[in-house]
């Protein structure tokens, strides 16, 4: 059931894509399945193992202790599979051509829904079922995470931190990013719909004829660089906080994942406000000879209303969130302390 998500998004992607969309849909395809003949042996692994007859069930699997070396190997299978999926660097180059070549409605379920699956099963995998083989790991997933908040979302760090704060804010991230991405590609599509323009310096002072655009794209871009008030910042600092509460790394580690996570944190609302500048200021297409664009209608507002609210609430409340996991949370985290 997991791997029938591919079939639909291949679809999408290869009959409502852009002009590569078939070489986007077969990258696509190649990364995906390819990263899934590794979540398939790894479920083969751990489900043959010490019994004759297989056993795919979830509890059992977690109760089940393996050699380290062992669990090392279904360790590195189960991750390459959900690094494809997140994705992580350096299995990461099937998603911008993907996403380049999608229409927004399918971007809009990738960066959503289906690219978060690879981040819960690093929790629900890697972490709840390999504790010994994530303690080993988990520095290196907090290195990975903290060159990804140059560009995405530290939610790997999170995870790697080994701590309740950090899972928390992992989990908490994972939604947040869900959220903010899915809104954000629906702007952009809604606005690529209405001025067929694709490159930044081919726009400007989009803001004066489509006002409720701007009021959204503005908003959704100051809640994915992290906000006050915004989903955005807390799942950050609250992923934050879990690493450098750690108990596994030492000082000098922890000032040096600061300070790289500290400039991706300067470099994002760089990205985001240059973004808006370029596209919402200027006269470039208002002074365009018979240039003329609609606003967004009661439909998009709708949409991206109802993403909003999620977004403020966890904000605001993100205990509405974080009650539902800390159980788990505790539960997951309990391994490393009684196996």
């Amino acid at each position: 059931m997991w791997e029938l998500e591919l079939i639909p998004v291949y679809l999408l992607l290869s009959m409502w894509g852009g002009k590569k969309r078939l070489y986007s849909a077969t990258k696509f395809i190649l990364y995906t399945a390819g990263g899934s003949v590794f979540l398939l042996l790894g479920v083969l692994g751990i489900g043959l193992y010490g019994s004759n007859e297989p056993i795919f069930n979830f509890e059992t699997s977690a109760n089940q202790s393996y050699p380290v070396a062992l669990e090392i190997i279904f360790y590195i299978g189960f991750f390459v599979a959900f690094a494809v999926k997140s994705p992580i660097i350096p299995l990461h180059t099937w998603l911008p051509d993907t996403h380049g070549e999608a229409h927004y409605s399918t971007c809009m379920l990738l960066a959503g829904i289906l690219l978060k699956m690879g981040a819960y099963g690093l929790v629900r995998i890697n972490m709840e079922l390999l504790p010994h083989a994530h303690s080993i790991f988990s520095p290196w997933l907090v290195i990975v995470g903290t060159i990804q908040i140059i560009y995405a979302a530290p939610t790997s760090s999170g995870i790697g931190s080994i701590t309740d704060t950090g899972l928390n804010g992992a989990i908490l991230q994972i939604i947040s990013h869900g959220f903010l991405g899915a809104a954000l590609f629906f702007l952009a599509g809604t606005s690529y719909d209405r001025i067929r323009l694709v490159y930044l310096d081919e726009m400007g002072g989009i803001a004066i004829p489509m006002p409720k655009i701007f009021t959204m794209f503005s908003i959704f871009s100051m809640a994915s660089l992290a906000l006050p008030g915004m989903s955005g910042f807390v799942s950050e600092l609250i992923v934050f906080f879990g690493i450098i509460t750690s108990q596994k790394y030492l000082l000098m580690p922890k000032i040096l994942i600061t300070f790289v996570m500290a400039i991706g944190m300067i470099l994002t609302p760089i990205y985001s406000l240059s973004m808006s500048r370029q596209m919402f200021y200027g006269y470039k297409l208002f002074n365009a000879p018979n240039s003329y664009f609609f606003d967004s209608g009661p439909r998009e507002l709708f949409v991206l209303i109802s993403i909003f609210l999620p977004v403020i609430g966890i904000g605001i409340y993100p205990d509405f969130v974080l009650s539902l996991s800390v159980d788990k949370v505790e539960a997951i985290l309990s391994n490393f302390i009684y196996r």
